[in-house]
């Protein structure tokens, strides 16, 4: 089994190379606009014949080295290709963020102290900051296309390190942990002992209306220093949201470690559901970072030697786990309350959920195990 995780490497150039990099960001990010507008405009996904419509361009007005005028045409393209499901696919993608993308051992490599980086001019060593890195460059890890980042004066690498670990078998796992993902519960556990976890969402909920409100009021003000603040605030929610799904997935693995089975949800199409949602409860419905949060639970779950499954959502908060009864009036969504109109059985609606996997997941062993 591969293990892939983004290690984002703090790189500290010296003034003229913070210039270099500034100018080879400009430059990069200004041709991908450039085929961009192609791609738009002839509806050309081919990458040899975009490239006779777009080198010589990318050499003589943006001064492009070859290798970075080849990587150019795969950002692009890979950025139309990650449109194609999209209900308005035929939409030109802007690039607006200084962002470059390295090839391993073409663009960028690693000596002992320094990433060698390809700029407009010339090759660079960069020295970087090792300290929490240590564990990936101990040569287990395999170094994939990078991207350097220039943000809030800084500039990072972001790298895809690739490593083989052991794959985990069915027979080894000896705890089935149902997981229920919300958002007044960020995540609900129910394990083999009947042991039951709560992440409280709520503060999370507060926090998250805050952002609203702030935004809401920002963009009625509508001013050009209104709308840096909107991108600043929007930044630092992303950010916060990613660490929240950090510290909860982090504390879901370690609880119960290696050879255990988790059962998440497959909530990728909770933004189809939002037509039967309130509209004012929308928002936090369909941007709540739910698919974020089960994929740093899957890689997690892989690095220490854990398994997760995904299964279908549907009736899991509606079926009683005693006697199986499923129907809709059996939940009480406004109270957060489960009772069973068969056998009277009542608990939270989300525990009731986290059962309900965990049985899944029972199930699933007593399959493949036989």
């Amino acid at each position: 089994m591969k293990l892939t995780l983004t290690a984002k490497v703090k790189i500290m150039p010296t003034p003229e190379q913070i210039a270099l990099l500034r100018q080879t960001l400009q430059a990069y990010r200004h041709a991908c606009n450039f085929v961009s507008k192609q791609v738009f405009e002839t509806n050309e996904r081919s990458k040899a014949k975009l490239h006779l419509l777009t080198y010589r361009k990318l050499r003589s007005t943006f001064s492009l080295r070859s290798q970075m005028a080849q990587s150019v045409l795969i950002t692009v393209l890979a950025r139309y290709k990650s449109l194609a499901g999209n209900r308005h696919p035929w939409t030109e993608v802007r690039f607006k963020k200084p962002e470059y993308d390295l090839v391993w051992n073409r663009d960028y490599s690693l000596t002992t102290h320094t990433f060698s980086i390809n700029t407009l001019t010339r090759r660079m060593k960069v020295p970087f900051e090792r300290k929490g890195m240590e564990a990936y460059f101990d040569g287990t890890w395999r170094f994939g296309t990078a991207k350097l980042v220039h943000k809030r004066d800084k500039f990072f690498l972001h790298i895809p390190m690739t490593k083989d670990v052991d794959d985990v078998s069915e027979s080894s796992l000896h705890e089935v942990v149902g997981v229920d993902l919300g958002i007044n519960f960020v995540a609900t556990t129910y394990d083999s002992r009947g042991k039951c976890m709560f992440f409280r969402g709520r503060p999370i909920k507060d926090n998250r209306s805050k952002f609203k409100h702030t935004r809401k009021r920002l963009q009625q003000v509508g001013t050009a220093s209104a709308r840096r603040r909107l991108k600043r605030i929007g930044e630092r929610e992303n950010r916060w949201m990613t660490d929240v799904n950090h510290r909860v997935s982090k504390a879901l693995v370690h609880q119960y470690g290696a050879n255990t089975l988790f059962v998440v949800e497959d909530l990728t199409g909770v933004r189809g559901a939002t037509e039967r949602v309130r509209v004012k409860d929308r928002y936090v419905t369909v941007s709540w970072a739910f698919y974020q949060l089960r994929k740093m639970i899957e890689y997690k779950s892989i690095k220490y030697g854990a398994k997760v499954i995904v299964v279908d959502p549907r009736y899991t908060s509606q079926s009683c786990p005693k006697c199986g009864h499923t129907k809709k009036a059996n939940r009480n969504k406004k109270k957060h309350l489960f009772c069973c109109k068969a056998c009277s059985y009542r608990s939270n609606d989300d525990r009731v959920g986290a059962m309900n996997l965990q049985r899944k997941g029972i199930e699933y062993l007593a399959e493949v195990v036989a």
